[in-house]
């Protein structure tokens, strides 16, 4: 058995306690927000990869995980369906996997409010320095530490985030509070809608309580919107109060105005039936969109996974499954080198070329997007079909190859 540190308790590093606590380590996992993360995120889509990883986190898998739906629709700005397809998806929540995941491992091994600093190791382990003169040590550390992961900048300073140039307004809103027509035609789908530069899409989730009760669901929206660095995204990332977060301003704090101003261009430029949902949406908030691709990420004792290694644009829909990815390929090298350097090495070597490619794959789906902010530079825009936007947004390519939908 060996003392297996985790830094960051999020999806990601619960995936990890998971997964090596059941095989019988002594896992730590040091999380910096002293409140629950319960509650946070929004919609997630899931792959056959996710359930194999909850599975081998010790999850039951049933139909409380999620909402299935069996199309896709994308809607023209009248509120008629101008592609249908048929492809069968659970979708769940972020707020539903936290807390399968979160009540799977014993409390003991889960420590809040603890700020990984520095790391130091050598060849007997690893210790990590954190906050209020705190210490732990291991034989490992896996750095799930996010987007801006502490870890990752001690050894790879050089890899940092990258601005795509567009941001995503994101909701979610009570299945109770809409008309019949948006609940006859969309809500039930995976649903597009594609107003010129830009892109929505939305889908059902569990409500209050995880429930997927008809009636008593809600529906998730992600609206891509582009938001040029240098006079567009500084003043949707700023306060009613003039101050700014240049990192990601939280939910509660997103200008009353910019709310507004994006309930307004809803109604101009979506379906009605999305821009009901984006008016009846209690609390929407922005996200910038970001991505990150690292070129090593196996530092001796030290493994990036999850956000701190890669991060692909949404439009994939794989970053809680590649975190579960990780995690498992992770262990799978621990049971097979044991728990120390070789295992790490052999964990890179399984993970860093599927990391850097959906990456990839995210940024050829985003190039629409961002081409929309380059227009003024003289840069052409990127054209697209409803077809080919429906067909190959957040798809599980076990399920349905590429090649049986990347046509035009």
């Amino acid at each position: 058995m060996a003392r297996i540190l985790i830094a960051g308790g999020s999806l990601g590093g619960l995936f990890a306690a998971n997964i090596l606590f059941r095989d019988g380590h002594d896992v730590l996992v040091l999380e910096k927000a002293a409140d629950s993360l319960d509650g946070r995120g929004a919609g997630i889509v899931t792959h056959e990869a996710l359930m194999r990883g909850l599975r081998r986190a010790g999850i039951t898998i049933d139909e409380t995980l999620g909402v299935q739906v069996m199309r896709r629709v994308a809607l023209d700005i009248d509120g008629n369906t101008i592609s249908d397809l048929a492809m069968p998806q659970i979708l769940t929540s972020w707020g539903r996997l936290y807390h399968l995941l979160h009540e799977a491992l014993p409390a003991a091994n889960y420590m809040q409010g603890v700020t990984v600093l520095s790391v130091e190791q050598d060849a007997q382990g690893v210790t990590v320095y954190c906050d209020a003169n705190r210490s732990f040590s291991g034989d490992l550390l896996v750095a799930s530490d996010g987007l801006r992961s502490a870890v990752r900048a001690q050894f790879a300073p050089e890899v940092q985030p990258h601005y795509a140039g567009y941001v995503a307004w994101r909701g979610v809103c009570d299945e109770n509070l809409l008309s019949r027509r948006t609940l006859d035609t969309v809500f039930d789908c995976f649903g597009f809608g594609l107003p010129p530069g830009e892109q929505l899409i939305g889908y059902p989730v569990a409500g209050a309580g995880n429930t997927t009760t008809r009636g008593k669901r809600r529906f998730n929206f992600v609206w891509y919107r582009p938001a040029p660095e240098n006079n567009g995204l500084a003043a949707l990332l700023t306060d009613a109060d003039g101050r700014h977060y240049p990192s990601g301003i939280p939910p509660n704090k997103v200008s009353w105005r910019a709310i507004a101003a994006m309930r307004e261009d809803a109604r101009r430029l979506l379906a009605p039936q999305f821009g009901e949902i984006l008016e009846k949406t209690a609390q929407p908030f922005l996200q910038p969109i970001f991505d990150l691709s690292s070129a090593q990420i196996a530092f001796g004792r030290v493994a990036l996974m999850g956000d701190a290694s890669f991060v692909a644009r949404p439009h994939v829909g794989m970053g809680v499954t590649k975190a579960a990815q990780d995690a498992a390929a992770l262990s799978d090298c621990i049971l097979r080198h044991g728990a120390g350097p070789e295992a790490v090495g052999a964990y890179e070597a399984l993970r860093l070329e599927p990391g850097q490619s959906v990456v990839q794959r995210s940024r050829n789906l985003g190039a629409y997007m961002q081409s929309q902010t380059m227009q003024q530079s003289g840069s052409p825009a990127i054209s697209r079909s409803a077809d080919k936007v429906v067909r190959e947004t957040a798809v599980d390519l076990e399920l349905y190859p590429e090649e049986e939908h990347s046509s035009a």
